[in-house]
């Protein structure tokens, strides 16, 4: 199935001049074009577009949404970092919501109010806690300002490359690949090279109780469960044995 230019245009919100924009400046190619030289786009054009569309939401210049599109060739990776973003953004959007909400009831019946209430939602800080107490506050601190300085460029390809190791986690052990084998010894290379993207080479004793975390917080197992129950426990296993040959404290 293919649409116009004109219905893709109205179905997205957007102008046929801005398609044509787009596809100007290599970021929207036509499927195809008629005979009367109208633009026609097929699925995958529709699903480009919507990439287009979901970073330009996230503040994204053209020339940096050319060079993330390019650089994520995997398009259902891609569109799982999107949807971890904006599930990060629904729920915080979610609070903002809630405090607000408080805030209203509470000014309009004389009741006091908290600051807690009034300001949740409108920061990403809200792991600061629970990273402080288990790393302390130097650890909080700087992978925060590593996290702002990213962009949501970055941030959408740093999330981008886990969904590609949990994915191939996930294949590992559906494929009964074993923790210690070459094959998830060197997903474990890749996932420990993955969390040093802000800081030094992670240490043994690090690695092995993340691992640990992946199994007994559901917060976390999720993310490599979603691939078939008992890829989190793989990947801890994986972990431990990379860890204990590879790394030091």
């Amino acid at each position: 199935m293919e649409w116009s230019i004109q219905e893709i245009a109205r179905k997205a919100g957007t102008t046929s001049r801005t398609l044509r924009h787009y596809g100007d400046l290599g970021l929207l190619a036509p499927s195809r074009l008629g005979s009367n030289g109208y633009r026609y786009y097929d699925q995958d054009a529709l699903v480009r577009l919507q990439r287009i569309l979901l970073l330009r939401e996230l503040g994204l210049s053209l020339p940096a949404i050319k060079g993330v599109l390019e650089g994520q060739r995997d398009t259902a990776v891609a569109l799982r970092a999107h949807l971890r973003l904006l599930e990060q953004e629904q729920a915080r959007i979610g609070r903002q919501i809630a405090s607000v909400r408080t805030t209203l009831h509470k000014t309009q019946e004389g009741r006091e109010l908290m600051a807690e209430e009034v300001f949740d939602g409108f920061d990403h800080t809200a792991h600061e806690r629970e990273v402080t107490e288990r790393w302390g506050r130097e650890a909080y601190e700087k992978g925060d300002r590593w996290w702002r300085s990213l962009g949501e460029e970055g941030r959408a390809a740093f999330l981008g490359e886990h969904e590609a190791i949990a994915r191939d986690w996930g294949r590992a052990r559906e494929a009964g690949v074993r923790a210690d084998s070459d094959e998830a010894q060197e997903i474990a290379r890749r996932h420990c090279a993955w969390l040093s993207s802000s800081s030094k080479e992670p240490s043994r004793s690090y690695v092995i109780g993340l691992g640990e975390m992946y199994v007994a917080d559901p917060r976390f197992g999720k993310n490599y469960d979603r691939y078939g129950d008992g890829t989190a426990a793989f990947v801890r296993d994986a972990l431990t044995i990379y860890a204990g040959r590879r790394l030091s404290d």
